[in-house]
């Protein structure tokens, strides 16, 4: 079960760092949000980044081996990075109406492949 937190943990931290990075992209169609200084945007994005720490966190500590989880440190790193990716993706769809392209759907099989070896 210890895997299966951690994906659920990485999943819901990566949608949260996605918020972080990005939101503040598609807020600034806002006049309200237009006025913000950069310093608030950052303020924001740190304050949405904070509780993604607070799921990424416990994520890799849970899953780490080191701690009896069953992920070693390259391959938590590449379920995360193939998380990331999912999560902008589909963030950048819905948010930003990007369209899914040949060459994004031959990268994602590349990731798919990337964790494939990883485990091997």
């Amino acid at each position: 079960m210890q895997g299966v937190y951690t994906i659920l943990l990485l999943f819901f931290a990566n949608i949260l760092m996605i918020i972080a990075w990005y939101a503040h992209l598609k807020l600034a169609e806002y006049p309200w949000f237009q006025k913000w200084p950069l310093i608030a945007v950052i303020a924001f994005s740190w304050g949405i980044a904070f509780f993604e720490y607070c799921l990424q966190v416990p994520a890799n500590k849970i899953g780490f081996e080191g701690n009896g989880g069953p992920f070693n440190l390259m391959q938590l790193k590449v379920i995360q990075e193939v998380i990331t990716l999912v999560v902008f993706v589909l963030f950048s769809i819905i948010a930003f109406n990007m369209q899914l392209r040949w060459n994004h759907v031959v990268a994602g099989i590349f990731l798919i492949l990337a964790v494939y070896f990883v485990f091997k």
